[in-house]
């Protein structure tokens, strides 16, 4: 199985105008700009992708359609989250038999079970494919935290072998770290600080914006480049502090289409960010060049 490491752009899915239909031409475009940037993994009907918001059918579309135009570029992960273990098995298998190369999956939400009822569908799905699953920890959304002791129970799974953390917390990261995890930071404001405490990445909404920046960023800390990876983070920051501090999926579309790589609204009921939450955002974005 492929390690995974480095820059995972957690992709926008691009939408027409209205928002109602996937834009299958903007997606691969949307593709192919962050293939020339150099990520390292794409990852599809994540959070970032607004898959809450799509049907079934799109989410086995997108699944389709991404791995066809990636195509063994970069490394391919597709999210298989749902509420029901059977649902999620679905998922996982669909993604399994179109090329991914991981899975990210959250613990079930919304009324959700108890921690032995999370290790059961973790554990189920890792017997139903073969493939290498990143847990996803994001409770805010969930309900669900998933510790570093809980985490180390489910590194007994035999596919379990990532954890996604989008608690943008560098006490937890560490703490994550120091249980043998790898650990892909999913907190935009802390990827600098993440990266140089020795997370194998991040997957991360950001990098629609910003690719080439994340990459470097990346690049320059695993090179020991620690001063200049902190000159270019100085300059990603005011972007990242403002999509953690607004609607995540509208400021995240908003800067990638600013960036230049039209990716559509979000689906409604989102709605855009304002006139002044966009003179804030240009602001923000203003030392990237953008």
């Amino acid at each position: 199985m492929k390690e995974l490491k480095g820059m995972c752009a957690a992709l926008c899915t691009p939408f027409s105008e209205d928002g109602e239909q996937v834009d299958e031409t903007a997606l691969r475009n949307h593709i192919d700009s962050m293939l020339e940037a150099g990520v390292h993994s794409i990852l599809v009907n994540g959070g970032t992708g607004e898959f809450a918001y799509l049907t079934r059918e799109e989410r086995r579309r997108l699944a389709e359609l991404a791995s066809e135009h990636i195509d063994g570029r970069a490394d391919y992960v597709v999210m298989a989250s749902a509420v029901s273990t059977t649902e999620a098995i679905e998922y996982s298998k669909h993604a399994e038999g179109v090329g991914a190369d991981c899975l990210l999956i959250l613990p079930p939400y919304f009324e959700g079970p108890d921690l032995e009822g999370v290790y059961y569908h973790y554990a189920r799905i890792s017997g139903a494919v073969d493939l290498p699953i990143m847990v996803y920890n994001i409770p805010v959304h969930t309900g669900i935290d998933i510790t570093p002791s809980f985490y180390q129970r489910l590194m007994e799974i035999d596919n379990v072998d990532y954890i996604k953390d989008s608690m943008a917390d560098i006490l937890r990261i560490q703490e994550l770290l120091a249980v043998g995890a790898k650990v892909f930071n999913g907190g935009d404001p802390i990827a600098f600080f993440s990266l140089v405490a020795g997370c194998p990445g991040c997957v991360w909404g950001a990098v629609n914006a910003m690719p080439v920046e994340a990459v470097n960023l990346y690049n320059l800390v695993s090179s020991g480049s620690i001063g200049e990876a902190r000159d270019l983070w100085e300059k990603m920051f005011p972007t990242n502090r403002f999509f953690w501090r607004h609607v995540y999926n509208a400021s995240v579309k908003a800067a990638t289409n600013l960036s230049g790589r039209p990716v559509g609204p979000c689906r409604k009921p989102v709605q855009p960010l304002t006139d002044v939450e966009m003179a804030d955002l240009k602001q923000a974005m203003a030392p990237l060049g953008i």
